[in-house]
């Protein structure tokens, strides 16, 4: 047992490694999503084994207030334990055990983090489709486009790869910047600047606002603009029916349709 991996008697797991490896991606995480990335099928030891690591100063623990005044824990990788495991430091610059009220950027990426999970660790319903890769993103696509997409995916069918970028909006941003956003997508899709940098000729933009109401709002805005690119649905439909159910809207029109039709 080498002198970084003796922490309290504690000795790290593959599965562990893994685990610190995804705060690379996910940044800052609560239990449930935990339990997807580290393969865990107990609660009982999702959270022992969070305490363990926490204590052995690989993570960092706060804790997040609920409207019903109670608070849940999250966890961030500390400095250490991205050394340890050889990825870029990005924890969450908080006080460790600070209790957060009302704080959007961890809000916003727990919100990412939940489609980042259904795509990567849970079963895809669609015969043939299978997840490919996720990449997110720390600074502008490139330094013409001032544009930082929340996450980039791709789907591998049989008979091709369907590129997707993804845009939480919790209600924060304004039509301006909508339309801003919406611009430069554009100009990725007309340019084969995507293609430069992903290797794909084609894309779709997913769109996931927090409500109905408020992913209408946005499809209004989009719809003058463009036709195409475009997907659109809401946190709340994925919730109450699923990510790869009819819950998704183009920019135009009311058909309800699925992210991946069948493809066998």
């Amino acid at each position: 047992m080498s002198g970084n991996e003796r922490r309290r008697g504690m000795v790290l797991q593959e599965r562990d490694r893994h685990l610190l490896r995804e705060f690379a991606t996910a940044r800052v995480i609560d239990r449930e999503q935990a339990k997807l990335l580290g393969g865990f099928h107990s609660t009982t030891r999702v959270n022992t084994r969070l305490l363990r690591l926490t204590e052995a100063g690989l993570l960092r623990r706060f804790r997040l207030g609920t409207l019903a005044g109670a608070a849940k824990s999250l966890y961030s990788l500390s400095e250490k334990g991205a050394q340890l495991v050889g990825v870029p430091y990005r924890g969450l610059r908080r006080r460790n055990d600070e209790t957060l009220v009302a704080d959007f950027f961890v809000e916003h990426q727990l919100a990412i983090n939940e489609i980042y999970c259904a795509l990567k660790y849970q079963p895809i319903p669609v015969p043939g489709v299978v997840f490919d890769r996720w990449i997110a993103f720390h600074e502008t696509l490139t330094p013409a486009l001032r544009l930082i997409p929340d996450g980039y995916t791709e789907l591998r069918l049989p008979a091709e790869t369907v590129a997707m970028f993804l845009e939480i909006d919790l209600g924060h941003e304004s039509r301006r910047v909508w339309k801003e956003k919406i611009r430069n997508y554009l100009q990725l899709a007309m340019s084969g600047e995507h293609e430069r940098l992903f290797g794909q000729s084609r894309f779709r933009v997913l769109v996931i606002a927090h409500s109905e109401r408020r992913m209408q709002s946005i499809r209004r805005t989009v719809a003058p603009m463009i036709d195409k690119i475009f997907w659109f649905s809401s946190i709340e439909a994925i919730h109450r029916e699923g990510l790869w159910e009819a819950i998704w809207f183009r920019p135009t029109g009311n058909a309800r349709q699925r992210l991946i039709e069948q493809t066998l």
